[in-house]
């Protein structure tokens, strides 16, 4: 299933690309490429049509359509995959935009009771599960479509529960924070991108996929930067000063990939932890 080029000139499509930005295309395969030409024709014309990424809401398209607890922890050598071994100390609300398996299994490990629910749930029904935290997962398309998500993440940080969200959640907390997001030219693809803490001044390598990001000529006085990316300076992490609430762009559960960043999983639970010592449950 991996696809491949050849017999053209690269660096030019290179070129192409770096001055153009990212662009549509239409892979042809088996039968439909036995005549070439008229299939070349076709598919260019497909392509040229393709509207783009900007204003799809792809997340209620391949979220969950039904609630459910997940319960498995990381691989390890000795034992593969397996159900968490002790008892869960945190209730965990996983918003489906297109959730990661290696992020619920990375919150088991965490000790945490992990219930995953559908993307266009409401802040009443996550509230009524008497969550310690909600997680906004990652997920495919534009984030602003998403006023469902956007809605409950603002209504949820409204009642100083703790947030964290990875990519498109990262994505929709800015937006529910009253921020901007914007359609990039080229995206960011790959396994080792750098990234600055500007809290501590530290370099990370992080996995990222992702063509939106949060405008940061829009943010709000209470929504501060606490990521920028070492290639082009867009925005990475973001944090509320005003409620437990944070995010960040990449994918600090890469699986395979870096795991520079997966100490964000930690802060997640620390303040679950210090909202039970406060006893606001």
């Amino acid at each position: 299933g991996i696809c491949a080029i050849a017999g053209i000139d690269t660096r030019k499509l290179a070129r192409i690309l770096r001055t153009e930005g990212a662009q549509a295309a239409c892979l042809l395969a088996g039968d439909e490429a036995g005549h070439r030409e008229e299939a070349a024709l076709n598919a260019l014309a497909k392509a040229r049509k393709f509207p783009g990424m900007a204003g799809l809401d792809l997340a209620k398209e391949v979220t969950t359509h039904e609630a459910y607890l997940w319960r498995e922890g990381s691989w390890t050598l000795n034992d593969g995959h397996q159900d968490a071994q002790t008892p869960a100390r945190f209730r965990v609300v996983a918003l489906d935009f297109g959730v990661k398996r290696n992020i619920l299994r990375m919150l088991v490990d965490r000790a945490c009771e992990v219930h995953v629910l559908p993307a266009q749930s409401t802040a009443k029904a996550i509230l009524a599960l008497r969550p310690d935290g909600v997680f906004l997962s990652n997920g495919p398309g534009d984030p602003e479509p998403c006023q469902y998500a956007i809605d409950a993440a603002r209504e949820l940080m409204a009642q100083k529960l703790p947030l964290f969200g990875i990519c498109l959640g990262h994505q929709i907390m800015g937006l529910a924070s009253g921020a901007k997001t914007m359609k990039m030219k080229f995206g960011h693809h790959g396994a080792n991108h750098p990234v600055k803490d500007l809290k501590n001044g530290s370099v990370t390598i992080t996995s990222q996929n992702h063509g939106f990001a949060i405008d940061p000529h829009t943010l709000p006085p209470n929504l501060l930067i606490t990521h920028v990316s070492l290639f082009d300076g867009s925005i990475q992490g973001i944090e509320r000063s005003d409620c437990p609430a944070f995010a960040f762009q990449g994918h600090p559960e890469a699986s395979p990939g870096p795991h520079d960043v997966g100490p964000l999983f930690d802060r997640f639970i620390e303040a679950m932890r210090e909202r039970q010592t406060q006893g606001q449950i």
